[in-house]
């Protein structure tokens, strides 16, 4: 077993400092937010991951986990994992690199001859030299490592990966680096788990390739769900024939709302931003198209909502289910969901939120909404429902039950979960997107 560390203890950095330890490795956790650490110290998450507080706790029980902002505790590891945030830019749509310098300059003053230094942040392809330069030292080796988590099933992730990635200089030290992560992977690759060793340039476009692909099905089967309401079409019904065919497959092809959170958005952003530095005016132009279509998405929920309203929401009591980006997450950051109450609450509705875990986070965020934990109080008195963040919560409503709450039992499915049958059935005027309805809005008593 190695001594490791994991410079960036957020989303990434947790999860892979918490999943190592749990292989056998000794690993510190470094993070210069001194709150985060202390909370991690005590195995305490500081946002929510199925799972993630028990491999914490185990990890502390074990002895092999600590998470501290003191870089020297970090001097004597043998592999230094590079964790931290890569945001899109305040002013373009590249990513900023500043946090990663900071932790590679730090790595470079502090470790030890021969310690490997590995890359797990998503970064535009080019980074790997910059992060040499950054180190100022020749004498330690270098590797990338992307990650391919997704939040609400990041443990998962780690434990039982698709693949593991390595991108290594093509001589011996990319050998010596190769054989570095092989150690520190071991568990995985006697379980089975593939191993492509690549290229630098690769490795670092493979995670924003990745994504650009699943956000390209994501957006196309949201402007066939345009398309099919337009032609009196199911869209549930064509993603269905469509995924059978094994060239296409079902997942990642339901219509809904859209992506969100904090890696697909800034991902195809920063992926279009390298294609335009690169001059490839194709890739630029298809994730343009990809990112619009997104976008699109929350000003037609928004519509919809309108229009159900008999075409303005002012003074209406409006219900919104969801706040978080996706379900089995507190994630906030660019949510789909928020992103269609702020423009519901700006055109002048009464917008009460609730979300099973994120309620906390988008309250101190935006406190122009109003937040309810309360599933049954959300609902009491509300003229239009909108379901925007399929949380199982959501889709085991009562639909009788939740009917005698509401003032005008309407709902806007914008997910395309529920059962459309049994909520008719029990009194509901319900849509969805791409579902052929054709949306009779009726004028709010």
């Amino acid at each position: 077993m190695m001594k490791i560390s994991v410079i960036g203890c957020g989303y990434l950095g947790a999860v892979h400092a918490a999943t190592l330890a749990s292989m056998g490795h000794t690993v510190v956790g470094i993070d210069t937010d001194a709150d985060k650490a202390a909370r991690l110290a005590r195995a305490t998450a500081p946002f929510f991951e199925p799972g993630l507080e028990e491999l914490l706790a185990e990890g502390r029980a074990t002895g092999r986990l600590v998470f501290s902002t003191d870089m020297a505790l970090a001097a004597d590891c043998d592999v230094h994992f590079l964790c931290v945030g890569t945001p899109q830019s305040k002013t373009s749509g590249v990513a900023d690199l500043a946090y990663l310098e900071a932790a590679a300059r730090s790595v470079g003053r502090h470790a030890k001859a021969g310690a490997a230094v590995v890359g797990k942040s998503t970064v535009p392809v080019g980074t790997v030299h910059r992060v040499r330069e950054w180190l100022g030292r020749e004498d330690l080796g270098l590797a990338w490592n992307p990650e391919f988590l997704r939040q609400g099933t990041a443990v998962k992730d780690s434990l039982v990966p698709d693949r593991l990635v390595y991108g290594v200089a093509d001589d011996d030290g990319g050998t010596a680096a190769a054989r570095t992560l092989d150690t520190v992977y071991a568990p995985l690759l006697q379980a089975g788990v593939p191993r492509i060793v690549c290229s630098f340039a690769t490795a670092e476009l493979i995670k924003s390739a990745a994504n650009a692909y699943l956000a390209t099905k994501l957006s196309y089967i949201n402007a066939m769900s345009e398309l099919c309401d337009a032609a009196g079409a199911d869209v549930t019904q064509l993603s269905a024939a469509m995924g059978l065919d094994p060239r296409i497959g079902q997942r990642y092809l339901a219509a809904g709302l859209g992506f969100g959170g904090g890696c697909l958005p800034k991902d195809i952003r920063s992926f279009r931003a390298q294609a335009q530095e690169l001059g490839v005016d194709s890739v630029d132009a298809w994730m343009g198209l990809v990112d619009a279509v997104n976008e699109g998405q929350r000003g037609r929920v928004a519509a919809l909502a309108a229009d159900l309203c008999g075409g303005d929401v002012a003074g209406r009591r409006v219900a919104v289910l969801g706040a978080a980006f996706k379900p089995d997450t507190d994630d906030i950051r660019d949510s789909p969901a928020l992103d269609v109450a702020l423009r519901l609450a700006a055109a002048g509705a009464h917008v009460v939120v609730t979300d099973p875990k994120a309620i906390n986070n988008a309250w101190l965020r935006f406190p122009q909404l109003e937040f309810e934990p309360s599933l049954p109080a959300a609902l009491q008195g509300a003229e239009l429902v909108l379901l925007l963040t399929e949380w199982p919560q959501f889709r085991a409503i009562d639909p009788a039950e939740a009917a005698f709450r509401v003032r005008r039992p309407v709902i806007l499915d914008a997910r395309n979960v529920l059962d459309a049958a049994a909520w008719r059935e029990a009194g509901w005027e319900l849509h969805g997107l791409g579902t052929g309805d054709a949306l009779r809005a009726r004028a709010c008593a």
